[in-house]
Order: structure tokens, then C-alpha cells, then sequence
């Protein structure tokens, strides 16, 4: 099965915590602080594999974490650096937030690896805290958290024309005669069941990639039939080639069936309407010429004002269908070169809890006051209240931070009592 969407957990690693010790040597009297530093967490890396045409390693293992730092140890020595996590991912893998659905980042034209999670920071040791008034500090700073997201990957191929139209009408056997490709071709709905891709030689060096993208339907942008599944690999193509059945084969009106399909483009991605669009009008060996000159005429006619151009064509027999290639070719040289790349939306530093944000000030009853959060939380990690030094800095958090103004904006009075998580304290000015 062609697995091109997959939704994983990722997360960096934790940096490990600095390390609290004190020199103990034979005839070295006050040897001091020698706490090591923690090491730092693992990076959450993408990298494009060339190898790698599908998202499928993706599906049966859902969990990717770096390794955690190691704490820091005596005599000064920094702990371990954490592994870092590389996910291998084919080109042209989105990776986007799972709540929001917004791109975070595109591999389109990746070449070097892409940190997406940075691994936390080590925590320093004691060793950093030790002053002339504080030569025995019995605290270390904790280590960074680690950034953790969940993520889905989104596999959008990359082709320079994207053969477009609905099931039936020729197109996985125009893709065989134009390439190297060998799809499935059947006379049923949907055979084919994955996007194919292959690449269109010309002379002198010209030629393109082209995919044949799955029948598209009415309805296809709403989860009608396969195409919903597929639309999202038209998302990279500069050009189009609408394939129409204008011998009506099997009864469609192709004029019908060119405005049906445009309609669930325009309904799936509005920019998908203002790509250039090429009209293959196929299967004209299967009715009289003077047949084929009117069913033109009628194209033409009808999308005068589209700026489409018509090429009649037999992907059978071959009629037509170099004009329309060196025709496509010439177009995709008046148009940039490189994949189109999807802009980034969701950046995650920006998501982080604000530090002055995540503090919690409220009144849990008259006369007792808590304070919470992830950064009074580290805080307390590192910080000895028991010492004179420790209790300074306490005392400076609280006031820098706005904790004492918001305690007293709640109404705090002397005496009153202030909890920080499973420690207490009586309020004097």
C-alpha cells in the first residue's frame, strides 16, 4: 500500500542536571565545589533519504525520541551528550503540527539535515555557584526540558506536471507512452490506486517528471472516491495536463467533465485554479475526423477565455502527443525551476509557555496564597533555601518575577500564608 501520511510523536532530549559534590582529598583541606555540568540533550533532526519513496516505516513505529544528557559527576566532569534521533524521510515529506495542521517544515529542497527540536541544555554544577560568601553551594541548576510535538508527515510528490482527470479517460496509458512508467491499465474505475511517476526524455537534454495522480471525482475535495487521498500530490506541479475522453467513450461530456474537476481544485486549494492547465483531448482515433474537428471546436469555444490550450491526441497510437510534450516543455521553461515549497506556518519556539505566563498566583483560601509553574518548579530545583545565599536569590525571583506585587494586588497581608508546592512560608514585608 502506498503510505504517503503518517502521524508520529517526536521529542528532543532532556539536558541532563548538574551535579552537586565537593572535593574529598587526602591533605587537601577545603577542597570545594567540583560538581560537573550535565550534558546536553539529543536534536530531533530530519534528512532526506533519496532512497525512501514512501512514508511506510512510518506507519508501524509511532514514538521517535533523542537520548536524555547525563547528569554531571564529581571532579568536575561534564556528563554524556544524548543521541541524537535522524528520521530518514523521502523528498518532498511536510512535516506539520497535528493540532493546527499548519507546515512547520517542507523537504521539498532539503539537501543538508534540518534540527526541528533542539536537545535541552545541560544543567551547571555546583561548582559555577561557589562566591567568597558562598564557598560550599549544596545546589546545581537542573538540566532544559526536552521540546516534544506531535507531528504528521505528509508525503506530497514532486513532478513538474501533474496528468490530471477523471478515471478511464487514458491517462495511466498516456503516462506509459510518454516514459519509462509501466501502470496498471485496466477498463474499470480506479486502477490506479497510487500516484506513478516518470520522467519524459525529449531531445537535446529537454524533458520533466510527470504523475499520474488517481482519478479525480465530483466531490473528490470532500472525501468522495480516491482523490481527496491524492489531490494534496498535485499540491508541487507547475503545470497540468487535463486529460479528457472527447470521443465519449463512455458517455461523459468532456466540456462537463473539465469544469467538474476544475471546480474540486479550486474547492481543495484555490492556487491549484491559476496553474497553466493543458487540455489533451484523447481517444480522437476512436471517432470520425469530422467528428474530432467539432468536438474541438466546442473546446475551444468553451474555454476561450481560459487561456487552455487543446492539443487532440491518441495516447494509443501516439497522434498528437509530441506537440502537446515539447508545447508542456517550453511552458515549464518560462517557470522556476525549483519544487515549489510550502511556506512555514507553525514555528515552535513561539508556542513555548512564556515563563512569566506560566507562574500562578491565586488565593486558595482567606489567609493562603500559592504560587505554581514550571518555572518556580525549576527554580526550587536548583535553589537551597536552607542557606543564607539561596534564600537571597529566593527572595529576588519572587520580586523580579512580579509574584510579591500580584500577591499583594490579591489582597495579601502579614502573616499570611504562601505555598509553593509543598513548601510554606509566612508573609512579612
Amino acid at each position: 500500500m502506498f503510505a504517503d501520511r503518517a502521524r508520529i510523536f517526536i521529542r528532543s532530549g532532556k539536558g541532563g542536571d548538574g551535579h552537586v559534590s565537593f572535593r574529598r582529598e587526602l591533605y587537601v583541606p577545603d577542597g570545594g565545589p567540583d560538581g560537573g555540568d550535565g550534558g546536553k540533550g539529543g536534536d530531533l533532526i530530519f534528512v532526506v533519504d533519496p532512497g525512501l519513496n514512501t512514508l511506510v516505516d512510518y506507519r508501524h513505529k509511532r514514538k521517535y525520541c533523542a537520548g536524555d544528557g547525563k547528569e554531571g559527576s564529581k571532579k568536575k566532569c561534564t556528563g554524556a551528550s544524548g543521541e541524537d534521533m535522524i528520521l530518514k524521510v523521502p523528498a518532498g515529506t511536510v512535516v506539520k503540527d497535528a493540532e493546527t495542521g499548519k507546515v512547520i517544515l517542507d523537504m521539498a529542497n532539503r539537501t543538508e539535515p534540518v534540527v526541528l527540536l533542539k536537545g535541552g541544555r545541560g544543567g551547571k554544577g555546583n561548582q559555577h555557584y561557589a562566591t567568597a560568601t558562598m564557598q560550599a553551594p549544596k545546589y546545581a541548576q537542573p538540566g532544559q526540558r526536552a521540546k516534544e510535538l506531535w507531528v504528521d508527515l505528509e508525503l506530497k510528490v514532486i513532478a513538474d506536471v501533474g496528468l490530471i482527470g477523471f478515471p478511464n479517460v487514458g491517462k495511466s496509458t498516456f503516462l506509459s507512452r510518454v516514459t519509462n512508467a509501466k501502470p496498471k491499465i485496466a477498463n474499470y474505475h480506479f486502477t490506479t490506486l497510487n500516484p506513478n511517476l516518470g520522467v519524459v526524455d525529449l531531445a537535446e537534454g529537454n524533458g520533466f517528471v510527470i504523475a499520474d495522480i488517481p482519478g479525480i471525482i465530483e466531490g473528490a475535495s470532500e472525501g468522495v472516491g480516491l482523490g481527496y487521498q491524492f489531490l494534496r500530490h498535485i499540491e508541487r506541479t507547475k503545470v497540468m495536463i487535463h486529460l479528457v475522453d472527447a470521443a465519449s467513450v463512455e458517455g461523459r461530456d468532456p466540456i462537463e467533465d473539465i469544469i467538474a474537476i476544475n471546480k474540486e481544485l479550486e474547492a481543495y486549494n484555490p492556487e491549484l485554479a491559476k496553474r497553466p492547465q493543458v487540455i489533451a483531448a484523447n481517444k480522437m482515433d476512436a471517432m470520425p475526423e469530422e467528428d474530432s474537428e467539432v468536438i474541438i471546436e466546442m473546446l475551444e469555444e468553451a474555454f476561450a477565455d481560459k487561456d487552455m490550450k487543446i492539443f487532440p491526441i491518441s495516447a494509443v497510437s501516439g497522434q498528437g502527443v509530441k506537440e502537446l510534450l515539447w508545447y508542456v516543455n517550453d511552458l515549464l521553461k518560462e517557470l522556476p525551476e525549483e519544487p515549489i515549497e510550502f511556506d512555514q506556518e507553525y514555528f515552535f519556539e513561539l508556542q513555548e509557555d512564556d515563563d512569566q505566563e506560566s507562574i500562578v498566583v491565586k488565593m486558595e483560601e482567606p489567609g493562603v496564597y500559592s504560587v505554581e509553574g514550571p518555572k518556580v518548579e525549576r527554580m526550587l530545583g536548583y535553589t537551597n533555601l536552607e542557606s543564607e545565599k539561596g534564600f537571597e536569590f529566593f527572595q529576588k525571583f519572587m520580586k523580579e518575577n512580579g509574584i510579591l506585587d500580584r500577591l499583594e494586588e490579591l489582597g495579601i497581608e502579614e502573616g499570611d500564608t504562601v505555598q509553593l508546592y509543598n513548601l510554606a512560608f509566612d508573609y512579612y514585608k
